[in-house]
C-alpha cells in the first residue's frame, strides 16, 4: 500500500489529535482506567477518514506510544502501557476506528452510522475488559464493574458528540483517501 504525502500528513495529523485529546484525562479512585477524550477522538477519526486511513492514524498513535512517547492518557507511553491492565482498551482502538469508518462508508443512514459507533465502542470494551481481567486476576464481571460500568454513560455522550462533529466536518472537508 503506497500512501501519498497528503495521506501521510492527514494520518499523522489525526494521530496527533488523538494524542492531544487523550490527555484530557480524569482519573477515578476506584479503577486504573481514567475518563479520557480518546474514544471521542477515535470515533471522529473514523467518521472523517474512513476505515483505512483512520486505522493507519490509530496505528501511528499506538506506535508512538509503544516506543515510549507520552501520548497515552495521563502522559503515559511504552510497552507497559500497551500491555498493562488498561492496554486492551488501547489495542481495541484500531478495530473501533475501522468499524466506525466502515459503517459511515457503507451507509448514510444515521441509525447505521450511530450503530457502528456503538459496536466500535463495544469492541474496545471487550478487548479492554478481557485484558484487564487476565492481567489483574479479576473475573469478567468484576472487570466490567470496574472498567465499563463507570464509563458507559459518559462514552455514549462522547459518541453523540463525535457523531455531530465527525459528520459535520466530513460534509465540509474531503480528505479523499485513495487506498
Amino acid at each position: 500500500m503506497k500512501l501519498s504525502t497528503k495521506e501521510l500528513i492527514v494520518c499523522a495529523l489525526f494521530a496527533s489529535i488523538i494524542s492531544i485529546l487523550a490527555q484530557i484525562s480524569i482519573p477515578l479512585p476506584f479503577t486504573t482506567v481514567p475518563i479520557t477524550m480518546q474514544i471521542f477522538a477515535v470515533a471522529v477519526t473514523g467518521l472523517i477518514l474512513g476505515p483505512k486511513s483512520g486505522a493507519i492514524s490509530v496505528l501511528i498513535y499506538l506506535l508512538l506510544g509503544g516506543i515510549g512517547l507520552p501520548v497515552f492518557a495521563q502522559f503515559s507511553g511504552g510497552f507497559g502501557a500497551l500491555f498493562g491492565p488498561t492496554g486492551g482498551y488501547l489495542l481495541g482502538l484500531p478495530l473501533m476506528v475501522y468499524i466506525v469508518g466502515f459503517g459511515k462508508d457503507k451507509s448514510s443512514s444515521p441509525i447505521i452510522i450511530f450503530l457502528s459507533l456503538i459496536i466500535g465502542l463495544i469492541s474496545v470494551y471487550i478487548t479492554g475488559t478481557l485484558m484487564f481481567a487476565a492481567i489483574t486476576g479479576n473475573t469478567i464481571y468484576q472487570s466490567i464493574l470496574y472498567c465499563v460500568a463507570p464509563f458507559a454513560f459518559v462514552d455514549l455522550i462522547k459518541l453523540v458528540l463525535a457523531y455531530i462533529v465527525g459528520l459535520s466536518v466530513s460534509k465540509r472537508v474531503s480528505f479523499n483517501p485513495t487506498f
